[in-house]
């Protein structure tokens, strides 16, 4: 696949004007550089014209030439980032007569940031309406990162993979970090206050999406599943052969390919140390094939970037209620049990947990801090060499059942310093079921780093489930104080029993 190009940013500096002669919109003054790895950059150019790439963090002089189709691709060592170096950086481009020239470049870290309306959701809130993130007005005021810098993709559909992408390069300040993703901005200010480089991210979101329509062609065709569920109907219906002008509309953000096409496919090839994804609210009826779409995401994403295993964080949704008020209902939580599973499938490929949050009336949470720091942990243990740094909570490990008592195992990773509860009070949401499949709440007690469980409703326990429902809010966390993760040992899929399902309406509406 030919990446995208597109006419240099007013921006940057050009010189004698050759329409022929051009460079991909996502390079420009003010960008942050991948460290580490060969800086990939391409455009457009005459036949033959041979472009020359000077940086001035290298001597080495790329020269490549323009192939029959008037593109042009080369790569640039880049070296190391330091820790507190934040000097600019300038590079050129030249053929024949014309140069393009970059400034104010820095040398650090870039990371992708997709998804739906909870990644794309902005720091900035109105007064007197519940959005924005929390304190939003401090966390504006507070935002003075110049080596912090972004790029917001434009909103785009395209029927066919396409090579332009629109967007500006900005460094992050009160002003700019208003509508920029939450999640992003603090995701890059937990890296950046821990380890001191440039941090840099390309923003591709867009509210009410679907995994397919993040999704190539080529992913979705190559599994039967995959096709018929997602694109069979599609490419019989009228739609698919619509003229797609671009244009937002709640419909077509949900149709398959359109948004990888116009929005990911340009950006393909472009050096970065990872991604990290928040979405899957319009995909919550998939179940087990949402673990399979974004199982296909993700290797299609890694292939077109080229650079291997990418790192792949994911952020698993928080409790809501979809207009369900029943607090048995547990179709959410088979969602985020299929988020889980893509751990399983992809290597490489960690999650951040949301389900200690209680805006479960909220399909928009507004503290996001956490959300980005968690997934800003994961990074720094996994990417940055951090290990002090925690980033999973307690993860189911098996269950030991002695008469009435059921003990929960966590693996030992994921306990850190032992179990602890955010109240003080005994966990909560523990569910136990014999043969009959009917759910009774269980009293719980933590012992060192498990949990014992006891139901004088249940003579044999045969099923345990922790937090397995849309609604659950939960208390249990390690030490590091990252919440337990959600599971069941059981595959029923018969709604469970009201018995002692029970949630604290007055409470939950208190926090709402």
């Amino acid at each position: 696949m030919s990446p995208a190009f597109a006419a240099a940013n007013n921006s940057n500096k050009i010189f004698t004007a050759d329409s022929s002669f051009n460079v991909a919109n996502i390079f420009q003054s003010n960008m942050v550089i991948q460290q580490q790895k060969p800086f990939a950059i391409w455009g457009n150019a005459s036949i033959g014209n041979k472009i020359t790439i000077k940086a001035d963090w290298t001597t080495e002089v790329i020269t490549v030439t323009a192939d029959g189709a008037k593109y042009w691709k080369a790569a640039i060592p880049v070296p190391k980032a330091i820790p507190g170096d934040f000097k600019p950086h300038t590079l050129t481009i030249t053929t024949n007569d014309t140069t393009i020239s970059f400034n104010n470049l820095l040398i650090g870290d870039v990371w992708l940031a997709s998804g739906q309306s909870n990644m794309q959701f902005g720091v900035e809130g109105q007064e007197g309406k519940n959005n924005g993130v929390l304190n939003y007005q401090q966390e504006i005021a507070g935002a003075n990162y110049p080596n912090i810098r972004w790029f917001y993709t434009d909103l785009n559909f395209k029927a066919q993979p396409f090579d332009q992408v629109k967007g500006k390069w900005v460094a992050c300040s009160p002003e700019t970090v208003k509508k920029f993703s939450a999640v992003a901005y603090f995701f890059a200010q937990d890296l950046y206050q821990h380890v001191n480089i440039p941090i840099g991210i390309v923003l591709s979101t867009i509210g009410a999406s679907t995994g397919q329509a993040w999704t190539s062609r080529k992913e979705l065709e190559s599994d039967t599943v995959l096709y018929n569920k997602y694109l069979k109907d599609y490419d019989a219906s009228p739609k698919s052969k619509e003229i797609i002008n671009g244009g937002f509309s709640f419909e077509k953000v949900t149709r398959p390919m359109l948004l990888y096409n116009a929005m990911i496919h340009p950006l393909a090839g472009l050096s970065i140390k990872g991604i990290i994804w928040y979405q899957g609210e319009f995909n919550r009826n998939d179940k087990g094939k949402y673990t399979l779409l974004i199982d296909h995401m993700i290797e299609g994403w890694r292939g077109d970037f080229g650079q291997g295993n990418l790192p792949f964080y994911l952020v698993q949704v928080p409790p809501y209620y979809w207009n369900n008020e029943d607090p048995r209902a547990f179709d959410y939580a088979i969602f985020r049990e299929a988020q889980t599973n893509i751990r399983k499938q992809e290597p490489n490929v960690e999650m951040a947990l949301t389900i200690d949050d209680d805006e479960a009336r909220n399909l928009h949470p507004r503290n996001k801090r956490p959300v980005g720091e968690r997934l800003a942990m994961i990074a720094l243990n996994k990417d940055y060499g951090l290990k002090d740094v925690e980033y999973l909570g307690p993860q189911f490990a098996q269950t030991v059942i002695s008469g009435k008592k059921v003990k929960i195992l966590y693996n030992a990773n994921s306990v850190d310093g032992g179990l602890t509860t955010t109240d003080n009070k005994p966990p909560r949401l523990f569910y136990i079921a014999g043969d009959d499949h009917v759910f009774h709440e269980a009293k719980a007690k933590i012992k060192r780093n498990t949990v014992i469980l006891k139901c004088d409703s249940v003579s044999k326990p045969v099923a345990v489930r922790y937090a397995f429902t849309n609604t659950s809010v939960t208390n249990l966390t390690n030490k590091a104080g990252l919440p337990a993760e959600p599971f069941r040992t059981d595959n029923w899929d018969e709604q469970p029993s009201t018995k002692a399902i029970k949630v604290d309406y007055e409470k939950l509406n208190k926090n709402q």
